[in-house]
C-alpha cells in the first residue's frame, strides 16, 4: 500500500524534498512564533506540538522525557520491574456529557496512558481545582463517578490535593490525575519503534467522544445518539500483549488531535511513512453525519476509548482476532501499513480513489474536550 502522489515525477520529488528539508531543519533548531497562548495550543495538534517543542522540551530535556511518549518508563532499582509514570489534566466542558463526566474521564484517561506504555495501572493521584460557588452535590456526583471508575479498573486513588479559587477563575472544576503502573512488556515499544511493513490496527469507530462533547455543549439541532467512548483500555492491551508479545511495536490512544495527529507523531518519531485506507476506518453513522454538517474530519476528532496498535505484519491477523474477542475491540479493523518513504508523513487513500496527505490537526475546532 505505497503512497502514489499525482503529478509529474519531477514535481512530486521537488515537493517531497522541500517537506523533508523543513522537517530536518526543525529537528536541529525550533522556532515558536506565537507570542501568546491560544486555545489551539490545547488541541493536541500542530499548535500543541509547536508549544511543547518550542518551550517545554528544551527546558526539561532528559532521556526519559525526550522520547515523548505518553508515559515515562523508569526502574527504581536493578532488581525491580520497570514502572510507567504519567500525568494529565482535565478541563472538559460541559462537566457531564452523554456517556460520561469529567471524573470518569480523568480516571480512564490516565489508566489508558499507562496501558499504552504496556503497563498494568496500579495507583492514581487526584488533584482538584474548585471554583468558589461550585455545588457540593455536583462535586459529590463527580467524585463518586471517579471512585466507581477506579474500582472497575481495579486501581486505587491513593493521594490527592484540593485548591479553591475565586468565583469566575476556574469554570467550575478542573482535575489533574497522575498514575503509576507496572510495565508488562519486557521489550522496547513506543512511537519510535515502528518498522516498515508493520500493520496499523484500530480497535473501533473514531470521533465519538469529541462529537458527544460538542453536541452536549452547543445544543446543536442535530439528531444523533452519539455518546462518548470513554473506557479503560488496560485489559484490552494486556490481552494483546499476552497474545502477540514482541509483535506489538507501539500502542497509542488517539485522544486530542485524533487518529491523524497520533499517526503523524508516530511517523515523525520513527522516520517512516504511513498509508491508510479510508474505507477500512470505522466511523459511526451519527459521527460521520455530524462531521459532514459541521465541516469536520472524523480523523482529527478526539477519542477516549480507542487505541492504535502497530503490529508486526506476520502477527497482524492474530492481533486483530484478539481485539475482536474483547468487548472493547469487537469493531476493530486493520486500517493501514507502515512504509519507508517519504519519512514523517501520513497518506490517506480515499474512498473515491484519490490520495491526500493526512496532516496533524490544525487549529482547534473542539476546545475543552478532555
Amino acid at each position: 500500500m505505497q503512497a502514489h502522489i499525482p503529478g509529474s515525477p519531477d514535481m512530486v520529488e521537488s515537493v517531497l524534498q522541500k517537506i523533508e528539508r523543513t522537517r530536518q531543519a526543525r529537528k536541529h533548531k525550533f522556532y515558536l512564533r506565537d507570542e501568546r497562548i491560544t486555545l489551539s495550543h490545547g488541541s493536541g495538534g500542530k499548535a500543541t506540538h509547536n508549544l511543547i517543542e518550542g518551550v517545554f522540551a528544551p527546558a526539561f530535556s532528559n532521556p526519559m522525557l525526550d522520547i515523548m511518549d505518553d508515559s515515562a518508563i523508569f526502574t527504581v532499582t536493578v532488581e525491580q520491574p520497570r514502572l510507567a509514570f504519567t500525568t494529565d489534566t482535565y478541563v472538559v466542558s460541559p462537566l457531564f456529557f452523554p456517556g460520561g463526566d469529567i471524573g470518569k474521564l480523568a480516571v480512564h484517561g490516565t489508566v489508558n496512558d499507562l496501558a499504552m506504555a504496556g503497563a498494568r495501572p496500579l495507583y492514581l493521584s487526584a488533584g482538584f481545582i474548585l471554583e468558589e460557588g461550585f455545588p457540593i452535590s455536583e462535586l459529590r456526583r463527580i467524585v463518586d463517578s471517579m471512585a466507581n471508575a477506579a474500582r472497575e479498573a481495579g486501581i486505587a486513588i491513593v493521594t490527592g490535593d484540593t485548591k479553591v479559587v475565586q468565583r469566575g477563575k476556574a469554570d467550575g472544576l478542573f482535575i489533574n490525575t497522575a498514575g503509576v503502573g507496572h510495565i508488562q512488556a519486557t521489550w522496547n515499544m513506543g512511537q519510535n519503534f515502528l518498522r516498515v511493513g508493520d500493520k496499523i490496527l484500530l480497535n473501533g469507530p473514531v470521533g465519538d467522544h469529541g462529537i458527544a462533547i460538542m453536541m452536549a455543549r452547543e445544543a446543536l439541532d442535530i439528531e444523533t445518539d452519539v455518546e462518548s467512548d470513554t473506557a479503560p483500555l488496560h485489559s484490552l492491551t494486556e490481552a494483546l500483549l499476552s497474545a502477540v508479545g514482541e509483535g506489538v511495536h507501539c500502542l497509542k490512544d488517539p485522544t486530542r488531535g485524533g487518529v491523524a495527529t497520533s499517526l503523524n507523531e508516530m511517523a515523525m518519531s520513527s522516520e517512516v511513512s504511513i498509508g491508510l485506507e479510508e474505507h477500512a476506518i470505522p466511523v459511526h453513522a451519527g459521527v460521520r453525519g455530524a462531521c459532514e454538517i459541521l465541516g469536520l474530519d472524523p480523523l482529527t476528532i478526539a477519542n477516549e476509548g480507542k487505541l492504535l496498535a502497530v503490529i508486526a505484519p506476520e502477527q497482524a491477523e492474530h492481533a486483530l482476532d484478539v481485539l475482536h474477542a474483547h468487548p472493547l475491540g469487537r469493531e476493530a479493523a486493520l486500517i493501514g501499513t507502515v512504509q519507508a518513504e517519504p519519512p514523517g508523513m501520513v497518506f490517506l487513500h480515499t474512498d473515491i480513489g484519490g490520495l491526500r496527505v493526512l496532516d496533524m490537526l490544525v487549529g482547534d475546532p473542539l476546545p475543552r474536550i478532555c
